[in-house]
């Protein structure tokens, strides 16, 4: 399903994924992992849902950067997005592994931030397809 509806369950699925980061902030309950694939999996449904408003069918992945390069090979502008793709190993690898050999500690605040920008990003956008 590549419309509203389906872009809608994608939005909403990924406001709860939000909430569960804010909540995340305790370091010794949420590991490092658990709250990278949060915002990895926030991120990935902020992108499907991007793309499903654009009408365009998204693969089944959980590569943030492929998602990305779809984005932009259908003309959107993912320039403030470009480093989204470093949460793409939270997906499935640092889930079942050491992610400070690999990336380092998670900047949590930072993670954020960049969830709630897409967030909003996503949300005006899909607003604006209502409207027209």
């Amino acid at each position: 399903m590549r419309d509203g509806k389906q872009s809608r369950i994608l939005l909403e699925a990924a406001k709860h994924n939000n909430s569960a980061l804010t909540g995340m902030g305790d370091t010794v309950v949420f590991s490092d992992e658990i709250f990278g694939f949060h915002v990895q999996q926030a991120i990935e449904k902020l992108l499907k849902a991007w793309l499903a408003l654009l009408d365009i069918q998204y693969p089944i992945t959980h590569d943030l950067q492929r998602l990305l390069q779809i984005l932009e090979q259908n003309n959107q502008d993912v320039s403030q997005f470009g480093e989204l793709h470093f949460y793409t190993p939270f997906s499935v690898q640092f889930r079942y592994g050491d992610v400070y050999s690999s990336v380092g500690p998670v900047n949590r605040h930072e993670a954020k931030q960049q969830v709630e920008i897409l967030l909003q990003h996503v949300n005006n956008f899909w607003e604006h397809k209502q409207k027209n």
